[in-house]
């Protein structure tokens, strides 16, 4: 446990990205150092090689199988990032990268550390989401080093009061395994708005900001306070100061707890409140809230990490989980956006220099159809006997031509065709898009990245990737007027839509369903209540004024409150 004696600091105002909202303050506390074992440069005598190799394999194992048992413990997406980084420590290249290096004469601890760095510049020379996983390597590294020289697993500390985790990033493992009411609030030096641990975040409803500069100088026991819509921490806060917004934002809090649904302006303008989920335990959570349906289901989990393509019946069961869930009500179905981060084994993805901007999402049905095919057919199965027809939208559609071909594929199956809005050019092109479509969804992690032309995971370029970016809205607002003109519902989807103040935007701008994470949907559903669509229209109007992110929120600001 740590301590929460109190350290003096000179008070002042540390500037980041905010990811989830909320105002929290208590004394910062920082994880501890991993481990750092003495390497044995020494040639291993090669009687000794074999023990070696089992003490690797054995440890691998180990790291492997707690990661495999926390995820079958947790949901969404802890559960998803927790089963990848558990599929790391069991990967075939890795290991084998390993235990080559052993039975040359390695050990077991030099030849983690050896082909972890093999594989991490690898991943860092594809850029992108790739690089992304270099953390939740070297945390599979560090565990798998603690197992081999017997020091305890890497972790946060358990403070003794609720308090503010600092850090220069967390892996997944770490992040799902943050205990709400211990740590109340979370920033890190690294990460994007839509990293994985900005993402876990949100799911675990802890205030976080990321990308703060000058974090590290923080000291353990610094009094701080964390402001997860501003994006600031201030280090040391007068206690009157800091007492006050916290006592403010526990009204909202109150308010926003006691929200029920429907989604509603405070005149009584309708607005789909929606949920993110990826499986069926997620689903059964978000059923759970006052969600009026589910906005966006990501089906790539039954994919990942399998040698070969799950059937069509495994498909249908594991996608009537998710029905189940929320009968009678909105489903939207994602179908398969792999590829880039999410690379399939049995797709046979080529080796590209720019996998974000390479075969992913519908791209992949234009080399092999069939696995569009199944999965449709699949998504027909699940829905037997349902009361209304899911909507399936398509990833990653850049042209007309192919939501016409998609579209065409999901009417013949008796579905609803939509599509994802993430590049540019299909949001210049929405009307063409929308003679073809039902309705239109926009993913604004991947619209932003794209338009702004900067990774959404590189901490460097964060406030580019800031879903407030005017440039990113304007494009989303166009999205919209091109829905309003032939009575095309367009809905957000992305990390956007879990943002209360930029919620009121969008749905200034003419959006009319947002989707978002399980523990957003209430704060999402309790600010539209506050405000008037008149409100949300002048918000809308005076942040596409501006011409920078803090000068968006600022604006917001004013006309929302």
């Amino acid at each position: 446990m740590t301590t929460s004696t109190l350290v003096e600091s000179p008070r002042r105002v540390l500037q980041g990205t905010p990811v989830v909202p909320g105002v929290v303050a208590g004394p910062a506390i920082v994880p501890a150092p991993r481990v750092q074992p003495q390497i044995n440069t020494d040639v291993v005598p090669e009687a000794e090689r074999d023990g070696e190799l089992q003490a690797f394999r054995a440890a691998s194992a180990a790291v492997a199988k707690r990661l495999q048992d926390r995820a079958a413990v947790s949901s969404g997406s802890a559960s998803e990032v927790l089963a990848a980084n558990a599929a790391m420590a069991a990967d075939r290249g890795w290991l084998g990268a390993a235990e080559k290096l052993i039975a040359a004469g390695g050990s077991a601890t030099s030849a983690a550390l050896a082909a972890t760095e093999q594989f991490a510049a690898l991943f860092t020379k594809l850029g992108g989401l790739m690089a992304e996983r270099v953390t939740d390597l070297h945390d599979v590294r560090d565990r798998v080093l603690a197992e081999l020289v017997g020091a305890p697993e890497p972790g946060i500390p358990v403070p003794q009061v609720p308090s503010i985790l600092l850090a220069d990033d967390l892996a997944p493992a770490d992040t799902a395994g943050l205990d709400p009411t211990k740590i109340v609030g979370l920033a890190t030096s690294l990460g994007g708005p839509t990293s994985h641990t900005a993402i876990i975040a949100r799911q675990l409803g802890i205030p976080c900001v990321v990308a703060v500069a000058g974090l590290e100088a923080v000291e353990t026991g610094t009094s701080v306070m964390l402001d997860g819509e501003a994006g600031e921490l201030t280090v040391s806060p007068d206690p009157h100061t800091a007492a006050d917004a916290v006592a403010r934002y526990r009204l909202i809090a109150e308010r926003t707890a006691a929200w029920t649904g429907p989604g509603t302006t405070s005149d009584g303008h309708r607005v789909d409140v929606l949920a993110n989920v990826q499986d069926g335990a997620g689903a059964r959570v978000a059923a759970g809230t006052s969600a009026g349906g589910v906005g966006l289901f990501r089906t790539e989990l039954c994919f990942l990490d399998r040698e070969t393509e799950p059937t069509v019946p495994e498909q249908a069961a594991i996608y009537r989980q998710v029905l189940d869930a929320f009968p009678g009500k909105k489903m939207v179905i994602r179908t398969l956006d792999a590829g880039s981060d999410k690379p399939l084994r049995f797709a046979e993805h080529p080796d590209e220099a720019n996998p974000a901007l390479g075969v992913r999402g519908i791209r992949i049905a234009a080399k092999d159809s069939g696995i569009l095919d199944r999965q449709l057919d699949a998504i027909v199965d699940a829905a037997a006997g349902l009361e209304s027809a899911p909507w399936v939208m398509a990833p990653m559609i850049a042209t007309a031509t192919e939501a016409k071909s998609f579209a065409e594929k999901v009417r013949e199956r008796g579905l609803v065709p939509g599509v994802m809005i993430e590049v540019p050019a299909a949001a210049l092109l929405a009307e063409r898009i929308l003679e073809h479509v039902d309705f239109l969804s926009v993913g604004t992690n991947d619209l932003a990245q794209y338009t702004m032309a900067a990774d959404r995971m590189s901490a460097e370029l964060a406030e580019l990737t800031d879903p407030w970016q005017p440039a990113v809205l304007s494009l989303v607002a166009r999205t919209a007027a091109a829905g309003a003109a032939v009575d095309k519902p367009v809905g957000v989807c992305g990390e956007a839509a879990a943002d209360p103040l930029l919620a009121c935007v969008l749905v200034g701008f003419g959006i009319t369903s947002l989707s978002a994470a399980a523990s957003a949907v209430a704060g999402v559903g309790a600010k539209l209540e506050s405000v008037s669509l008149d409100d949300c229209k002048r918000a809308a109007a005076a942040v596409l004024e501006t011409s920078d992110p803090t000068s968006a929120r600022a604006a917001a600001r004013i006309e929302l409150g």
